[in-house]
């Protein structure tokens, strides 16, 4: 037991100590909370955006109400729903940067594009359920009382829709957090990219694999708290 506690200070030395490879580490987890961050930003707005449309298209349909415009604007919305549900991630991750823009050497740019792009077909859908989830009541209510179809959405509906929600969006969040492991294919030095330098280096795989295991297994773990803590706040809200 003595032996085996000394080979594990051992390894932990020589992968986080030695060569201050705990600053690279920071570094590396800054990359990714940043792009996590900011594709998060632009998922929930690509999401919520593609939700109405689609929401409002069902909705007219139904009535036999539904323009030329908002027809397109559904199928457009379909389409893309259709090929980012449909492709990997990676894939996507890889055409963006050596297709769409490979003259960009931006690659958190395209990181965040891509990632807020994929996630927001998601959130799209699970945005969607909510507002379709929601008493059409409602709808005539904010309208009754002199709002547009946009301000009683924002207002009314994505509110109550968000509190249905919240807990199929924080899957979805944590999802995002897990998938940014892979820019390193794109060379960008992420925590995950910090282990295979160390393991390149050290020859050792246990302790820099295990130890990122574990930092994206506490960032989940305070995430799904944070969620938490605010389902409990929307629920005593509702009461």
């Amino acid at each position: 037991m003595a032996e085996w506690f000394s080979n594990f200070a051992a390894d932990f030395q020589q992968t986080f100590i030695d060569g201050d490879r705990w600053k690279s580490l920071l570094s590396g987890l800054g990359v990714t909370l940043e792009i996590t961050a900011l594709a998060l930003v632009l998922g929930v707005a690509l999401g919520v955006l593609v939700a109405v449309v689609r929401s409002l298209h069902d909705q007219q349909a139904v009535q036999h109400r539904s323009s030329t415009l908002l027809n397109i604007l559904n199928f457009i919305c379909k389409v893309y729903l259709t090929i980012i549900r449909g492709t990997p991630a990676m894939v996507q991750l890889l055409i963006m940067y050596f297709v769409i823009m490979v003259n960009t050497t931006n690659t958190t740019l395209v990181a965040v594009l891509t990632f807020g792009i994929n996630s927001g077909a998601y959130v799209a859908e699970i945005i969607r359920s909510g507002i379709m989830s929601i008493d059409k009541g409602q709808m005539e209510a904010g309208r009754s009382l002199g709002l547009n179809y946009v301000q009683t959405m924002w207002h009314i509906i994505i509110p109550q829709a968000i509190k249905n929600i919240l807990p199929a969006l924080g899957n979805e969040f944590i999802t995002l957090l897990k998938e940014t492991s892979i820019v390193n294919v794109i060379g960008m030095k992420d925590i995950t990219k910090w282990a295979l330098n160390v393991q390149g280096r050290t020859y050792q795989a246990f302790m820099p694999f295990i130890g990122i295991a574990v930092i994206y297994l506490v960032m989940v773990m305070i995430f799904s708290w944070l969620v938490s803590i605010l389902e409990r706040k929307l629920n005593n809200d509702k009461r």
